[in-house]
């Protein structure tokens, strides 16, 4: 298998359109935990302490996500560094390694995603057993 210097170089793109996309939901979820802590100390809600407490598995998520995405991109650029040092074997590892990290990120991303809508879902389910009824 033959690797070109461009193939690495695809990733850039995308990985930095995720990596923007992951940071906007983390400044997303900060300020509503930011939100959420001052009505807790007006109201000291337990409801509230539970959407924090999923929020901060949420956050924590996500810098791995971002961690997994920056690690992708780090090896692309090596596996690009390599490719211009003539260490196709080499650049052809640290390319797959980049590959699989970016699928790390993907699954994480997957599994924030699902605890939200099940957040979302059980934030609202009073409000459709009412509809239901």
């Amino acid at each position: 298998m033959t690797l070109h210097i461009e193939t690495p170089a695809l990733l850039f793109g995308a990985t930095s359109l995720i990596l923007l996309a992951y940071t906007n939901r983390f400044l997303t979820i900060a300020t509503i935990v930011r939100g959420l802590k001052k009505t807790y100390k007006e109201k000291q809600n337990n409801m509230i302490l539970l959407e924090i407490k999923n929020l901060n598995l949420r956050l924590t998520l996500i810098r791995y996500m971002q961690m997994a995405g920056v690690l992708s991109l780090f090896l692309s650029v090596f596996a690009m560094m390599m490719l211009f040092l003539e260490q196709q074997v080499s650049s052809i590892y640290l390319f797959g390694l980049s590959l699989f990290s970016l699928l790390i990120s993907l699954g994480l991303s997957f599994w924030e995603i699902n605890i939200s809508v099940d957040a979302l879902r059980l934030h609202l389910s009073d409000l459709l057993e009412k509809e239901v009824k």
